[in-house]
């Protein structure tokens, strides 16, 4: 599933949340939390029954974080490229913190080239502006563009998921476990709908212009 595909969902607060075969149902009263207040879920075992086909699910107010609906909101999946949610939220964080521009440019190690999957095919002899590789992530779910970029944040891929994690822990993310920034099936690399939908509210919330990436129908790059 591309990551512009992926935001659209998050857009309208996480609705359908993961895409996984059903579940049943396992509604029960959770306390949203964030750093300045707790929110009680308004969830119950009489929610309507939506007959969702996906494993977990949510539905969130965007500005309080108000629980809407769940449906196994906390059962833990494999996120695959909703992992780049979190590796946006950093990128983000350090962009909007001056660490670089959007104009700044990004090198491709072979590591990062070597990335299979949805990718740009980067090669270590070239170099993306920031904003050429947001556009790649958002609208290409791009592995190649997202490892360059772990590495131009953190220095390494490793020191970016250990910031990935700790970013989760600080978020209340208790069902997720991070092992790359791309999201390629490896074993514990796993997270929840509820989960998501925090590092979610929060890219939103504090950097909103992450939508204008998000919200493009067709870019192109490589002045191609």
């Amino acid at each position: 599933m591309h990551i512009k595909k992926i935001f659209n969902l998050f857009c309208i607060f996480c609705i359908l949340g993961f895409s996984f075969s059903s579940y049943s149902y396992a509604l029960t009263p959770y306390i949203w939390s964030d750093s300045s207040k707790l929110i009680e879920s308004t969830s119950s075992s009489n929610t309507t029954d939506l007959k969702l086909e996906s494993g977990g699910a949510i539905l969130i107010e965007q500005t309080t974080g108000q629980v809407l609906y769940e449906h196994n909101a906390h059962e833990m999946f494999r996120p695959a490229s909703v992992t780049k949610v979190m590796s946006l939220l950093l990128i983000m964080e350090a962009l909007d913190n001056g660490q670089f521009t959007l104009s700044t440019p990004v090198p491709c190690s072979v590591h990062a080239a070597s990335m299979g999957g949805s990718q740009i095919w980067l090669n270590e002899k070239e170099t993306l502006t920031v904003e050429e590789m947001l556009k790649a992530i958002c609208l290409n779910s791009a592995n190649d563009c997202v490892v360059a970029m772990s590495e131009f944040v953190a220095g390494s891929e490793e020191e970016f998921v250990a910031r990935m994690n700790s970013k989760a822990r600080e978020l209340g993310m208790h069902d997720t476990t991070f092992k790359n920034p791309h999201g390629l099936d490896v074993d514990d690399h796993v997270t929840s709908a509820y989960d998501i939908a925090l590092m979610s509210r929060e890219l939103l919330n504090k950097h909103p212009s992450i939508t204008k990436y998000t919200s493009i129908y067709m870019d192109s790059l490589r002045d191609r």
